[in-house]
């Protein structure tokens, strides 16, 4: 079993601020009269009020619930995962970092795709790890991560952590559940599968009994970001052994996830026919996009996200296009690692299917 940082053992840092929602679970009971948490209950809120609305205002005034009982309530309803396996925390990214603090020291080893979502180098390098990049596998027909070169480093390089997204980000590649499973067993009994899965909802096999698997040595994240539409919430959810969780506990943030985020999501989740729809429509146009850029002669990736990824001749021609187009005030992204600087990414929004819209695009397509 792979292990966490060696401070939150023996017996590690406890959160001193459970709040007063864990407090009533733990009592059996409510508690009515909030004198002691000093939060500002008495602020009139009038500029919210008329702003936003009396109902949204109720929700400014006090800590959420720390665990997020409501939250992973739903969660564990609709997608039959174990309670005690879910943990809520301020979106993906937030969960990343999370696990980095729970099981990585200053100066050890951590491995991850060299062009993949940057984010997670970021949180590491800025904890003071030690950040060790393999090559994508790419050929004629894909671009994805090499897991079997990420394991191989895992064993050279003494890493305490492997990241690897799933569908990937820039690429939109999916590696199958059974290459997963392979992965994690390649990987050195003490080595953690930080495993980030923020686009899960767009798999076509999104509701497998393997998604919704507690894997031993493995953190799986996922966020409301994407398919629930809630990014400028901050809001996502991790899925480990109940052990697991609660060492991430113990280095977590207890109120990053606020009380008017932990309602909203509520709502959202009450309502998971708008949510399938969504999906839906966002998979229908990737699809739209995809085939109107092949048509062009583009390379377009397979893609198992809500984007598609363009793989043009040269670095060069991605990078002029790229600023053309936000000269033109139409942002897409291109990975600003070197080895990927020829993808650009396309969100598979509406806007994005007007006519018209990417024309600077299409004509270096046709061009080329």
């Amino acid at each position: 079993m792979p292990r966490f940082a060696d401070h939150l053992y023996h017996p590690g840092p406890d959160n001193p601020f459970p709040g007063i929602w864990v407090l009533q679970r733990r009592l059996g009971r409510t508690i009515p009269h909030r004198l002691g948490s000093n939060e500002g209950l008495d602020m009139p809120h009038a500029a919210l009020r008329r702003h936003f609305g009396d109902a949204m205002v109720e929700h400014a005034y006090c800590y959420g619930d720390s665990e997020a009982l409501g939250v992973r309530e739903r969660l564990s309803r609709q997608q039959g995962i174990p309670l005690e396996a879910l943990l809520v925390d301020a979106g993906a990214d937030s969960l990343l970092a999370l696990a980095l603090r729970a099981v990585a020291m200053p100066d050890e080893t951590v491995i991850s795709s060299a062009g993949t979502y940057p984010t997670f180098g970021y949180f590491a390098r800025g904890q003071g790890c030690r950040v060790v990049e393999v090559p994508y596998a790419e050929d004629q027909d894909r671009l994805a991560p090499d897991l079997q070169a990420l394991a191989e480093a895992a064993h050279t390089q003494h890493a305490r952590l492997v990241y690897l997204a799933n569908p990937d980000n820039p690429s939109g590649h999916l590696h199958d559940d059974e290459a997963v499973k392979k992965l994690r067993e390649a990987l050195p009994e003490d080595c953690w599968l930080l495993l980030d899965e923020a686009y899960h909802d767009f798999r076509s096999d999104a509701d497998t009994p393997f998604g919704r698997e507690v894997l031993p040595g493995v953190i799986r994240c996922r966020t409301l970001s994407k398919a629930h539409g809630m990014a400028g919430m901050r809001i996502g959810y991790a899925i480990a052994e109940a052990d697991t969780l609660a060492m991430l506990m113990k280095v977590r943030i207890h109120y990053a996830v606020s009380t008017l985020t932990l309602a909203a999501a509520e709502v959202v989740l009450d309502h998971p026919a708008e949510t399938r729809q969504h999906i839906a429509d966002v998979i229908a146009r990737r699809e739209a996009l995809a085939d109107h850029f092949r048509a062009l002669g583009a390379e377009v990736l397979p893609s198992a996200t809500n984007f598609i990824g363009i793989r043009l001749p040269s670095a060069e021609l991605a990078g002029q296009v790229h600023a053309a187009l936000l000269d033109e005030g139409k942002l897409i992204a291109r990975p600003a690692h070197p080895d990927l600087g020829h993808v650009l990414r396309i969100s598979a929004v509406a806007d994005a299917l007007t006519p018209g819209r990417l024309t600077t695009l299409e004509r270096a397509l046709q061009d080329g």
